[in-house]
């Protein structure tokens, strides 16, 4: 090809070899690459060069795990990526997609739900547990086998916390017995353990493989050996109960826990048992989040008695030291996510109705939002925008740079789970009455109406995802129009096409 007859290039009076001249080109940026391109025919297919584009698309952060073999024009590579994620963006801001519910009729109410990298996971209140993969659009909901319970012990108990990561699942429930499954293997528990008591609290390492359980005044941490055998490296008494419980996550060696007990916050070692990170005397935590490094909490102060308002702490796990206070609110925070959240942001939902996002550099609120009836249960936040759900069972999403919300979605009961990635986003409406008056014990029995039952939705943004079959005949629409409204999350005119 000519581009394998260059060997100099011309640079204004110099003649230099491609190589060098590429080394040159490789400091510019893509505006400076198009009009280099239209200097002359040799600058043109410099400037076309697949080294550069391929570099540039990985500074952008697109296609990360291709090598430059993979595409045969990094060029157009790089514009699909960008006309995708601004498609994607736009569909967001416009709530252009499909949605749909994760039901399971049989399961009666729903207790708690948990999902990671868009595989969801539900408990419900006959004791059985789902798996849906959101990634597919075919909706199997496969059911983790229970430890078999003996027969006459009556009914199956509730599952209290369910949670997930990239490799298992793990349940536990009112008895106080933990079931801990693996992704790769199926059906059956690969790990079961009792305790005496309810389990207040579940914690599931994100990347890892420990699971830590509080139960009473003792918390405990499982992980299984280089053979696969579970052991129980830590084992720790608390002199108060546990509310919050998170695993730190990428933790070499033993698994470290962070509990918050009331109004102290513990840092669970094996190696140092009971560390007490955080302790003042009648200000319990009223939330926690947990990355690598960091842990967040929310703590409640008497603020019209002592003129302290609500806080929210921020401590570095390697020094166990304080490192900034944000917020300054009358009402309590009720949920905090500093996990995935932009680097030196967190975003927090308060009781006063308000999401905060804070600028941890500087210790300031960077926007308030306002835009729920009753207090904000879950929240998660990137770059641009924020998703929040509210007790009284309202999902927003705002864009934070506008601080504007940009559309909303209710369903009956308060929203206890809110997780999202850049084309998908995963909400969970769980009652707080598990055993609603007019329900009785036998299961085929129907008085237990539908919305008692609580309720997963699934939304899905992306064109090359977005599923035909998630909107019946008769209601997709048959206009190309744009203009006017398009919320149509499955909701075109009905009579377009008749």
């Amino acid at each position: 090809s000519f581009q394998n007859e260059i060997n100099e290039v011309p640079f204004f009076d110099v003649q230099l070899p491609y190589e060098l001249a590429l080394k040159i080109f490789q400091y510019l940026g893509k505006a400076e690459l198009g009009r280099c391109a239209q200097v002359s025919r040799t600058w043109k297919i410099l400037a076309e060069d697949e080294v550069l584009w391929y570099r540039l698309c990985q500074q952008e952060g697109y296609l990360l795990d291709t090598s430059i073999s993979d595409h045969s024009c990094w060029k157009l590579a790089l514009k699909n990526c960008r006309a995708r994620e601004h498609m994607l963006k736009t569909n967001w801001k416009n709530r252009v997609g499909a949605v749909s519910q994760l039901r399971y009729e049989p399961g009666r109410v729903l207790c708690d739900v948990h999902c990671c990298d868009g595989v969801v996971m539900a408990g419900y209140s006959s004791g059985e547990v789902r798996l849906w993969d959101t990634r597919t659009w075919d909706y199997t909901a496969p059911v983790l086998a229970a430890v078999a319970v003996p027969a006459g012990a009556g009914a199956p108990p509730h599952v209290s916390f369910v949670r997930i990561n990239s490799s298992l699942a793990v349940a536990a429930y009112e008895d106080g017995s933990v079931s801990v499954w693996s992704l790769l293997l199926g059906q059956e528990p690969i790990h079961h353990f009792q305790h005496n008591q309810r389990v207040q609290a579940l914690a599931l390492a994100p990347g890892g493989a420990a699971v830590a359980t509080a139960s009473g005044f003792q918390v405990k941490v499982e992980s299984p050996d280089d053979k696969g055998f579970w052991q129980t490296p830590g084992t720790f008494e608390i002199q108060k109960l546990v509310n919050f419980l998170n695993l730190v996550p990428d933790v070499p060696g033993s698994p470290v826990a962070v509990a918050a007990a009331e109004d102290i916050v513990y840092l669970l070692k094996a190696e140092d048992p009971g560390r007490v990170l955080h302790s003042v005397y009648g200000q319990p935590v009223t939330c926690l989040d947990v990355t690598a490094h960091e842990t967040a909490f929310g703590i409640k102060t008497f603020g019209w008695l002592l003129n302290e308002p609500n806080q929210i702490l921020l401590y570095n796990l390697e020094t166990n030291q304080c490192v900034t206070k944000v917020g300054n609110s009358i009402g309590a925070f009720s949920c905090v996510n500093l996990q995935s959240s932009p680097p030196n942001m967190l975003v927090a939902g308060n009781k006063d109705r308000r999401v905060r996002v804070f600028d941890l550099r500087c210790a300031q609120p960077v926007c308030s939002l306002y835009g729920h009836q009753l207090g904000v249960s879950a929240v998660q936040m990137d770059e641009w925008k924020i998703v929040s759900g509210g007790e009284e069972g309202l999902v927003c999403v705002w864009d934070q740079r506008m601080a504007t919300k940009l559309w909303e979605m209710h369903s009956r009961h308060p929203v206890r789970h809110v997780w999202f990635n850049s084309h998908s986003l995963i909400t969970a409406n769980i009652p707080e009455e598990k055993n609603p008056r007019g329900s009785s014990i036998t299961e085929d029995d129907p008085s237990l109406h539908r919305k008692y039952r609580g309720v997963i939705y699934s939304y899905e943004f992306s064109v090359d995802q977005l599923a035909v079959d998630s909107v019946l005949p008769i209601c997709r629409s048959s206009y190309d129009e744009v203009t006017g409204y398009n919320y149509n999350i499955g909701l075109a005119v009905p009579y377009d096409s008749i």
